[in-house]
């Protein structure tokens, strides 16, 4: 058995998809930009895609940009509002992914803007009143804050930091690449300046995305080239792409009820199979907590043992894929930024699994198997 839980890093591409994108990667291969049949009926392709993402998002075509994915949209909106707004001071969290930390910590370094981090707990959950501090003192700021941890899952109340950021005149940029297409999100109630979607974290193709920009938040493009995208971001547009992000959205919010019922209930059994089998087991952020965490992903603390060293090249033998952490960071000896930021044990082994509709219950029951005879046969 072959069990793929990694899904935070990257989903497999629904069959759905892949039949919407296919046309326009063999016949409709006309550039957008061209004023011929060809390029019209291309172009009338990606309006169409555009809409739809408006429509789930409740607001307008003339808000969502198509982007080259999550990455792009972030340090455009992070870059692109301090550039053209002026904005001198930026306020984030240590928690955050390294699109956003390190495009902060760039404008930092450049000298372009003060840069102050929200105090959060042991668990991920963020200070809110720290936030109306450092607003109140300045409150001409761009915020940027994700929507959920995609290491711990533990889930940030977007609506009421966008309540915060609208009482002190502030910008609001929510990075919810691992949100978008898991939960709705309706711009008009959550009232950021600028969301995040990238197509491959909810079954779409990889090398595409989103950033939803309200209309009162005027600024420059990151990229230039030509007036694509309304000029907001130069180079001719990953046509099939879009046409997969928009079809992976719209199938998404389509089956969202009883995919969300589907994965929260592997989640839970696989929270319950560890603590059946293993002891000195805990859960990193909140991760364990459903109603309080992205449902997931799951971010398990195992015990100190010489096998966390080689714990996630032992569980690719075993034909288990997962993650250590950020799928960005696969590789680096620096570990976990998260973890370390919560004060995690580091001699502990801690690794995510990240499920999606696809994973089974049978395969949840070998993974926990797995692992509980891993650190049996190595604490015996």
């Amino acid at each position: 058995m072959r069990v793929y839980l990694d899904n935070a890093a990257t989903t497999p591409l629904d069959k759905e998809v892949f039949d919407a994108m296919a046309p326009f990667m063999l016949e409709h291969f006309g550039n957008p930009s061209s004023i011929h049949s060809h390029g019209r009926e291309v172009r009338s392709a990606i309006e169409k895609a555009r809409r739809t993402v408006a429509t789930l998002l409740n607001t307008s075509p003339a808000e969502v940009f198509f982007t080259s994915g999550g990455t792009e949209a972030d340090n455009a909106a992070i870059v692109c509002t301090c550039r053209s707004l002026g904005i001198k001071h930026a306020i984030t969290t240590k928690l955050e992914h390294h699109a956003v930390l390190h495009t902060m910590e760039m404008l930092e370094k450049q000298g372009d803007v003060q840069l102050s981090y929200l105090r959060h707990d042991e668990r991920g959950n963020l200070d809110l009143e720290h936030l109306e501090e450092l607003l109140a003192n300045q409150p001409r700021t761009i915020v940027s804050i994700m929507h959920a941890n995609n290491e711990i899952g533990t889930l940030n109340d977007i609506e009421k930091i966008g309540e915060i950021c609208r009482k002190y005149d502030a910008i609001f940029h929510s990075d919810t690449v691992q949100t978008m297409g898991h939960y709705k999100h309706d711009v008009q109630q959550i009232g950021a300046n600028f969301l995040v979607g990238s197509a491959h974290k909810f079954h779409g193709p990889k090398g595409v995305g989103f950033l939803y920009c309200d209309a009162s938040t005027k600024i420059q493009p990151l990229i230039q080239g030509g007036a694509q995208e309304r000029n907001m971001r130069g180079g001719t547009e990953n046509v099939y792409g879009i046409i997969g992000l928009a079809k992976a959205l719209e199938i998404a919010y389509r089956d969202m009820a009883e995919h969300q019922k589907h994965i929260q209930g592997l989640k839970d059994r696989m929270i319950y199979k560890l603590r059946e089998q293993m002891e000195d087991l805990s859960f990193n952020g909140m991760s364990e907590f459903g109603d309080k965490s992205l449902y997931t992903v799951l971010n398990v603390s195992l015990p100190a043992s010489d096998i966390n060293e080689m714990l996630l090249f032992s569980l690719d033998i075993a034909k288990i894929s997962a993650s250590g952490g950020s799928a960005c960071s696969s590789g680096a000896n620096a570990g976990s930024h998260v973890l370390r930021a919560l004060g995690v044990d580091p001699l502990r082994g801690s690794v995510r699994f990240s499920f999606s509709k696809y994973n089974t219950e049978a395969e949840i029951d070998y993974v926990a198997e797995t692992v509980a005879k891993m650190y049996k046969k190595e604490l015996a």
